[in-house]
C-alpha cells in the first residue's frame, strides 16, 4: 500500500485546523498542523510535504511571508500551496498567487470542494 500523501495545515485557529484535518484524514491524507507561519516554516523545512494549506492572517508570521520563505527552501520550491482566508477580493488573491499559491480558498471551507481541488493537483488516491 502506498504511503499517505502529507498535507501541512497552517492556521492560528484550532477549530479551523480540525475542520480541515478531519475530512483530509478521512480521505487518506496524513495531516501535520501548525498554529502560525513560523511553526509552519519549521515543519516545512524538516518535512517532505505533498501540499500545504496556509491561512493568510496569523500572528508571529503571516501566511504570505511563510509561503515566500518556504519557496526559498530547496525541497519546496514547487510544493503546491493553497491559501486559506476570509478575504475574497481580487487583490488578496493576487498576493497569494504572487508568492506561488495555486489556489485561493475562502472560509468557511467546503470539505468536498477542498478534497476535489487537492485531488486535481495531487492526482487520485
Amino acid at each position: 500500500m502506498p504511503e499517505a500523501k502529507t498535507i501541512l495545515v497552517v492556521d492560528d485557529s484550532g477549530a479551523v485546523r480540525r475542520q480541515l484535518r478531519e475530512p483530509l484524514e478521512a480521505d487518506g491524507f496524513a495531516v501535520i498542523e501548525a498554529e502560525n507561519g513560523a511553526k509552519g516554516l519549521e515543519v516545512a523545512a524538516a518535512t517532505g510535504l505533498s501540499l500545504m494549506i496556509v491561512d493568510v492572517n496569523m500572528p508571529v508570521m503571516d501566511g504570505i511571508e511563510m509561503i515566500e520563505r518556504v519557496r526559498q527552501l530547496p525541497g519546496h520550491r514547487r510544493t503546491p500551496v493553497f491559501v486559506l482566508t476570509t478575504e475574497s477580493g481580487a487583490d488578496a488573491a493576487r498576493r497569494g498567487k504572487g508568492v506561488g499559491a495555486m489556489a485561493w480558498i475562502v472560509k468557511p471551507v467546503k470539505p468536498d470542494v477542498l478534497i476535489t481541488g487537492i485531488r486535481t493537483v495531487l492526482g487520485p488516491k
